[in-house]
């Protein structure tokens, strides 16, 4: 079994480079589900980090904690 070296606070300096920019946010929802929608990174706290929708009538979740960036739940990039 191969053990994964990176940790919450790898996840936190990864994120901290998209904090204030857009992104598009990819969320698996199992089941061969995925939902993608553009935001932008406007918050980082201790626990979680969360994307405001560009969409005004977004009906979803939009704080993700670094667990699920870690499992790779949840995949942002850059946009533009």
């Amino acid at each position: 079994m191969i053990k994964n070296t990176s940790g919450i606070s790898d996840a936190k300096r990864a994120i901290n480079g998209f904090l204030n920019k857009d992104v598009e946010v990819k969320v698996n929802l199992g089941r061969n589900k995925e939902l993608t929608f553009c935001g932008r990174l406007t918050g980082m706290y201790p626990a979680l980090f969360t994307v405001r929708p560009y969409e005004k009538d977004f009906k979803g979740k939009t704080s993700y904690s670094y667990s699920e960036y870690l499992c790779g739940t949840v995949r942002l990039k850059a946009l533009g």
